[in-house]
Order: C-alpha cells, then structure tokens, then sequence
C-alpha cells in the first residue's frame, strides 16, 4: 500500500503561512538535495485548494536547468497532481485533477494502487481530515531557525493527536526536519518507546 507523506515547512514559532519569504536562505545543497530524495520518493501530489494555487502560479513558469528525467522542476511540474477543493472548477496545471465526491474515500483509493508514496505539502484542513481517518503515514515539519511572531499555525484546528518520532535530520543551516508517524489513541504505550534520537 501507498504512503501518504505530509511535509511541511515551519518557523521555530510554529509559522507555515508563506514559506518562501523566510525559508530561501537556508536552501543549502544538502537541503535541497534531502527535498529532491524527497520528491523523487513519490510519484503523485495531493494538495488542497491553497497549495494548489499557489503552486500552479509559481511551478509552471520556472525552467528546468538540469536534465528532464532529474530536474526538479520538471518533475514537480509532470507528475500526477490530485487537488481536493469544493470551490475550483478546473485545474489547469499539466496532470492534475480534482477529486470529487467523497474525499476520504478518494485518497483511501489512491493508497491502494499500486505505485510510490503520494507526497503532501502543507498542513492545512487536508491534513488534518485524513490524519483523522488513519490516512497519513507520516509527517515531516521543517523546522526553520527563524521566529515571525505572525501568520497562520501548523495544526490550527486540530483535536488531539500523538505522534511517534520516526526520524531527524539536521542541516548545517540550522533547519532541522522532525518525521513523525501519526499514532492510535489505543496504543499510547508504545510512544514512551520511540527513540527520541533517532536520525535520518
């Protein structure tokens, strides 16, 4: 079965809310080479309305410097897109579609077929739904040494949840990625077993 994969950048306040006004410095090659093993780990994006937008505004204009078959751009730019949204109409970004009807069901489905992990940017109410119906198998948050003191919360909305640390990395830079599995309600024992320094 497919993973859902959730990666999110954040400050060290808890900011997602625009990252490329604060997270660019900090894109050192080892960082970009960790979100580019990233990427090419998966074959499909899933993303909300915002994220969409935004990344179809972006993403499409941007050239490919490096080779097609391992340039990122061109990547992100080809790859199978699913966008969950009640309000859009049409997505015009090259591979993507909008999954209609029962969302739930819809990423259920995808986790099913047969393929690589289905990667996820952003926390937002998508998240926050499917990690509620057992359907994110990870989440990793990108930690940012820099406090803005404003902007919209990773996790604003959500009820409670427990987390498992699955893995860490550290770049030279100060961001540190913090991987964490989400964990049943019934199995609380077994988080006072996860290592608290486990690295990736």
């Amino acid at each position: 079965m497919r993973k859902v994969i959730v990666s999110v950048f954040a400050t060290m306040d808890g900011v997602q809310q625009d990252p490329h006004e604060w997270s660019l410095e900090y894109a050192t090659a080892e960082y970009e080479a960790y979100a580019r093993d990233q990427l090419f780990a998966a074959d499909a994006l899933l993303m909300g309305r915002v994220t969409y937008q935004g990344f179809a505004e972006s993403w499409p204009s941007m050239s490919d410097d490096g080779p097609a078959s391992d340039d990122f751009t061109h990547r992100i730019n080809t790859m199978p897109k699913y966008v969950v949204s009640t309000t859009l109409d049409d997505v015009s970004w090259t591979n993507s579609a909008l999954l209609k009807g029962d969302v739930v069901e819809a990423v259920r489905e995808l986790r099913r077929q047969p393929g690589r992990d289905i990667l996820m940017f952003g926390c937002g109410g998508l998240a926050r739904t499917l990690t509620r119906h057992d359907l994110v198998d990870e989440i990793r948050v990108w930690i940012h040494p820099v406090v803005l003191g404003r902007g919209e919360s990773l996790f604003t909305g959500w009820s409670e949840t427990r987390f498992r640390l699955t893995g860490t990395k550290t770049f030279a830079s100060g961001v540190v990625v913090l991987a964490h599995e989400p964990v049943a309600a019934d199995a609380g024992a077994v988080v006072a077993q996860a290592p608290s320094t486990a690295r990736r």
